[in-house]
């Protein structure tokens, strides 16, 4: 149970957050301003335009879910009663905004996207709440992602006993290994007299 609710939280906060962050962003308004002769001047305002200051809550609560995977304990407790702020404040903003505008022209899409805006601020404080009352009891990010130190280092022998041990772990030649050696000793002479000029066959 305490690590469904802990999915379910992270889940709430992220798809709260994008969906404030997405709706904040459509045309809440259109106005036409007619002028004669030309073509009727279009102005446009997005949510944000209206109540810029919620864009940032909302980028506050997406980067706040982040966090809740990297605390634990108290501080996830924190954290989640600055979700709940956040989400609240999206939407007092909201419907701040929302109040003194006038739709215009935008049709559905001026009611339709401040009530998701608010809608994903609801979202974002109810995991936030979640979150600050539950924390503590969540799962931390596991261990295998934390920092091992480093293994220590073998450092080799040194001085007349580090050679004695080398000598007498090297492999001691074969008999074919030491004819091709001395095979490729005479070879090498026979070049050297023929450099020289003499006959190496004499």
């Amino acid at each position: 149970m305490t690590r469904r609710a802990y999915a379910l939280t992270l889940v709430a906060c992220l798809a709260g957050a994008a969906l404030a962050l997405y709706a904040i962003t459509r045309t809440w308004s259109v106005h036409m301003t007619p002028r004669p002769g030309m073509t009727a001047l279009r102005d446009a305002r997005m949510g944000t335009d209206v109540e810029p200051w919620v864009t940032g809550l909302a980028l506050v609560a997406l980067a706040g879910t982040g966090a809740l995977l990297a605390t634990s304990g108290w501080a996830r407790r924190v954290l989640g009663a600055l979700l709940a702020l956040a989400g609240t404040g999206v939407v007092i903003g909201t419907i701040v905004g929302r109040a003194g505008l006038d739709p215009g022209s935008a049709g559905a899409g001026g009611t339709t996207w401040p009530i998701l805006c608010a809608v994903g601020g609801l979202i974002i404080a109810a995991g936030g709440i979640t979150a600050a009352r539950l924390g503590h009891r969540w799962p931390r990010m596991s261990a295998r992602y934390d920092r091992k130190p480093p293994a220590p280092r073998t450092e080799p022998l040194a001085g007349p006993s580090a050679s004695a041990s080398a000598l007498s772990h090297a492999p001691s030649a074969t008999p074919a290994e030491t004819a091709t050696s001395n095979a490729a000793v005479d070879h090498r002479a026979a070049w050297d007299a023929l450099d020289r000029g003499d006959d190496p066959t004499a």
